[in-house]
């Protein structure tokens, strides 16, 4: 018999859980309203730093993807001589012109995977005389000129 109940409470120990030096009440209702309340202040502190920063993010966005159309025009230049007309635009670096002047060593893999649009959805802006070119977005009014985030992003102002 002395067997049999040394089995029961082995068994018992095993499948009840150990409480041992753990509280069993839950949080109370204060305890949650203080950390709701301290998210609420770090997230009235924070994201106004974060969301206002929207517009600067898209202008240096804008000024990456110019960078980067400025690398693929330079490797077209490097295998063809010259850089696209506006006629071709920025889309001869992602398939062959098939206007004049053609490219003579196009790369199969084209120079960009696709012609970027920039951050408020327009497409840059390309013009090229095949010697020198420009690519500008027009920032966020999509209008010539402007400052702060409806200033236009130029590659000539990059370098």
């Amino acid at each position: 018999m002395d067997q049999a109940r040394t089995l029961t409470s082995s068994i018992r120990s095993r499948v009840q859980p150990q409480r041992q030096g753990l509280d069993a009440r839950g949080f109370t209702l204060i305890e949650i309203m203080v950390v709701v309340f301290i998210l609420g202040l770090l997230v009235t502190l924070v994201a106004p730093r974060i969301l206002g920063r929207t517009d600067e993010a898209r202008q240096t966005k804008a000024a990456a993807d110019i960078k980067s159309v400025q690398q693929a025009l330079a490797l077209y230049k490097l295998d063809n001589g010259f850089f696209p007309t506006t006629e071709q635009g920025l889309e001869a670096l992602v398939l062959p012109p098939t206007s004049a002047p053609l490219a003579r060593r196009w790369n199969p893999d084209g120079y960009l995977e696709k012609v970027p649009a920039d951050p408020w959805d327009q497409p840059y802006i390309f013009e090229s005389d095949g010697a020198n070119y420009m690519v500008l977005s027009l920032g966020a009014d999509g209008a010539e000129g402007g400052t702060g985030p409806a200033g236009d992003i130029n590659s000539r102002d990059l370098g």
